[in-house]
């Protein structure tokens, strides 16, 4: 082993808005200490307690357009859930939005900055 993973990181024109939605998504704290102003915000733990995201300035950025390939989803999360319905119900009340597609024990979204991610079950 090189290393081990210290975060996944999101590129997104607002980091403190799309931290706040995943924060509320998956539970996750906001890392004050990690966060630069608005620029970068971290959620989880310290590197390698527990899963961290984090975000980081993109003012340019260009959404992913999932399923459509002229601006590929570039990666996504899946974020595992008990009750679908009410989770579904909950992201779309946090500012998720529902996609094209979904197949056995999962469905497709977009978080607020219209990165694809899927809600699974089962």
């Amino acid at each position: 082993m090189i290393g081990e993973l210290r975060s996944t990181v999101i590129d997104c024109p607002d980091p403190r808005a799309l931290a706040a939605f995943y924060s509320e998504l998956l539970g996750l704290p906001l890392l004050e200490g990690d966060s630069e102003g608005d620029e970068w915000v971290v959620l989880g733990g310290p590197p390698g307690r527990q899963p961290r995201l984090a975000f980081q300035q993109a003012p340019d950025l260009r959404p992913p357009t999932w399923p459509d390939p002229e601006l590929p989803q570039q990666f996504h999360l899946d974020v595992t859930v008990e009750d679908i319905e009410a989770a579904e119900k909950a992201a779309l009340a946090l500012g998720a939005r529902r996609l094209p597609g979904e197949g056995t024990g999962w469905r497709v979204y977009a978080d607020p900055a219209g990165h694809p991610f899927c809600l699974c079950w089962e």
